[in-house]
């Protein structure tokens, strides 16, 4: 699964990517100017994340340490590190880093995974 979402990043490939996402799937961010949660569905999910493949000349998604795991038969729960590069043009790149806290499920043990939960826990 990890290496299907960086391979997404990195080939800026959202058809990859949208099959990773679950049709329930719900993305969480703290804004920390208004201190609130922020949340999306998967419609949300998929257009800002071609929004984001279709400006970036570049991006480099590097997962780190897995922090904390927990799993039940159909549904896992891993938060994990990460340093992602964004290169808008050479004199545009941000540079975030944090812990990805990610829930995955499938419906039965031959089903593919699919993220149902991310809830972004980065400096961004």
């Amino acid at each position: 699964m990890f290496q299907c979402f960086q391979a997404a990043y990195t080939f800026r490939d959202t058809s990859v990517y949208g099959q990773l996402i679950d049709p329930e799937f719900v993305f969480v961010y703290r804004n920390y100017d208004l201190g609130i949660d922020v949340t999306w569905g998967r419609d949300d999910e998929m257009r800002t994340t071609f929004g984001l493949f279709q400006n970036a000349q570049k991006l480099d998604l590097i997962w780190n340490n897995i922090i904390a795991t927990t799993a039940e038969s159909t549904t896992v729960n891993i938060v994990r590190g990460f340093n992602l590069t964004l290169v808008f043009n050479p004199s545009d790149i941000e540079w975030i880093s944090g812990n990805a806290n990610i829930t995955f499920r499938r419906t039965r043990i031959n089903d593919p995974w699919k993220i149902v939960r991310w809830r972004d826990e980065s400096n961004f």
